[in-house]
This record gives C-alpha cells, sequence and structure tokens, in this order.
C-alpha cells in the first residue's frame, strides 16, 4: 500500500528528507508521494517515516494503491535494483 499526504499537510518540509526511496516531492499545493517509488519504508525500515515525522498526521494508505508486504518488497528490491 502506497501512503498518500491530504490536503491537511501544512508543507513543514520534515517528510521529504526522511524518504529513503525520494518517493516525497513538492506538489501544486502540498506535498505529493509518488505511489510507483514509496515501499512504506519496506526493506529500509519497521514503519514509513513520513508517517513517523509528521505533525499534523496527514499520511494515511492510499486506498487506490491496496498492496501486500510482498509486493511492497518486490517494490523496494526493483528500486534498489535488485530482483
Amino acid at each position: 500500500m502506497a501512503l498518500k499526504i491530504t490536503a491537511e499537510c501544512i508543507n513543514c518540509d520534515v517528510c521529504e528528507p526522511e524518504c529513503p526511496n525520494q518517493a516525497i516531492s513538492m506538489g501544486d499545493e502540498h506535498y505529493i508521494i509518488d505511489p510507483d517509488k514509496c515501499t512504506e519504508c519496506v526493506g529500509h525500515f519497521d514503519e514509513p517515516q513520513c508517517v513517523q515525522v509528521c505533525p499534523v498526521e496527514c499520511i494515511p494508505v492510499n486506498p487506490d494503491r491496496v498492496e501486500t508486504p510482498e509486493q511492497l518488497l518486490q517494490k523496494y528490491r526493483r528500486l534498489q535494483g535488485r530482483r
């Protein structure tokens, strides 16, 4: 399940540097998460780092991108150039 950043984002800039996959970037109005790069930190950390540091709790699971832990691990491996 990729994560997403909602409109409640206050653009505090703390989530972007925490993402090990560089999936977070500034959108038109607030930060956004590229679902093709988001592994919910699987392969890097036990919990999503952006969720841990977000002061307004605006980073839920993206219901349009439901993925199993196995799929997230496969995505992590692909992003790392591993199979």
